[in-house]
Formats: C-alpha cells, structure tokens, sequence
C-alpha cells in the first residue's frame, strides 16, 4: 500500500497543505526535492523521526539534516555565520554547524546529545513553502539504508514501506547534495556532492584541502 498521493506539480499549494496537515498529525511525508526523494517530520517530533529510522533500517547514531525554507529560519537554530551561504542557498549545500542552545531538535534516537546540526535550504520551492508553513524539517533520504535512492515518488513511499502520503514532483534524479563541516577552520567537505570545492572556495569559504 502506497498511500495517498498528492500530485505536487498539478497543486502545488494542495500538496503544501496536506503535508502539513500529516505532519502536524505526527506522520512522516515523501517528497520531492531539488536532489533526490526525502522523507520528512517536524524537527520536534520524536516519534515520527524513529518512525522514520525504523522504515529506513538507518543507523541510529546517524542524526537526519534539517531543511528550512530561508536563511533566516536557519539562523534561529544555529549562532553561525550564514553570510558566505547567500550564493550557494538555495542550493544542494548541506552546512554542519553548532545548534543554538535550547533548540528542540530531534534528529535521530542517538543524536540526542549532539551540539552540531547539519541545515540545508534547498533549490525547490515546494519544499521551502512547506517549511516555511511548519518549521523545519527533519529530512532523509527516501530509501532503504545503503540502497540507491529511488527517482519516483512512488517508489520511494513503497520502499519505505508504504502508508504514507506521497508528494509526487516528477522523477528525482539529482546528484545528493554536498556536506561541509563549518564547526573548524578552514571547513571539511564531508561528502563531495552537486556543488564542488571550487564553488565553496568563490562563495568565500576557506575549505581544507581532501
């Protein structure tokens, strides 16, 4: 059983609203983004985001990003430096950074004593009108952990599982998004993805070599 599926293209605010509806009832939702399928809860929803490790099979030392509609929702979860982010936001750039102190941020069932957060404003407007509706998003791939990542929405919700409503934004086949740690100097690149050293180094960030 698939689910409910929303076509988030025909209705685009139709699918905004019966994602935050699920969400706001504690369900997970598959959506589209500017990279691959995700699977999404509110930031401060425990149990859907262990509902979402259980479907994913994900290691639960293995904290889940957060996506967020703009940089300023970003700033309220983080006391770093957003500046550098504005030529690469939206974008597929996930930034480590220290949390603010007193976020309520649940991230995985073994991330509960993390002092960092990996935030992301993503390049697909579908998404960032969710955020910006709800909060911020404790985001996943749509997947089975170690297994590719499906390009359909269908597909991704069956994978997981089933029993989800499913945004269906067309076939997602982009390349993950690059991860930068911002917690040292210079920054790491974590995981090499769409944007490259080249692109961190013109946006004005000093990036150590790999």
């Amino acid at each position: 059983m698939t689910g409910r599926v929303v076509d988030a293209v025909a209705d685009p605010a139709g699918a905004v609203a019966a994602a935050a509806a699920e969400l706001r009832a504690g369900r997970p939702v598959v959506l589209p983004t500017d990279t691959v399928y995700g699977v999404a809860a509110l930031v401060d929803d425990a149990a859907a985001v262990a509902d979402i490790f259980r479907r994913k099979g994900r290691d639960e030392a293995k904290p889940m990003a957060v996506l967020v509609a703009d940089a300023a929702q970003a700033s309220a979860l983080t006391d770093a430096d957003l500046g550098a982010l504005a030529d690469l936001w939206p974008g597929a750039l996930t930034i480590v950074v220290h949390r603010t102190p007193g976020a309520e941020l649940h991230l995985g069932p073994g991330a509960g004593g993390l002092t960092t957060v990996g935030l992301r404003c993503p390049d697909h407007d579908l998404v960032r009108a969710l955020a910006a509706e709800v909060g911020p998003l404790a985001t996943t791939s749509a997947n089975r952990a170690g297994e590719p990542s499906p390009s359909t929405a269908v597909e991704a919700a069956a994978v997981l599982g089933g029993g989800l409503l499913v945004l269906d934004g067309g076939s997602c086949e982009g390349v993950p998004s690059t991860v930068v740690d911002l917690t040292v100097p210079p920054a790491r690149i974590l995981r090499v993805g769409a944007i490259d050293a080249e692109a961190l180094c013109a946006a004005g960030l000093e990036v150590a070599p790999r």
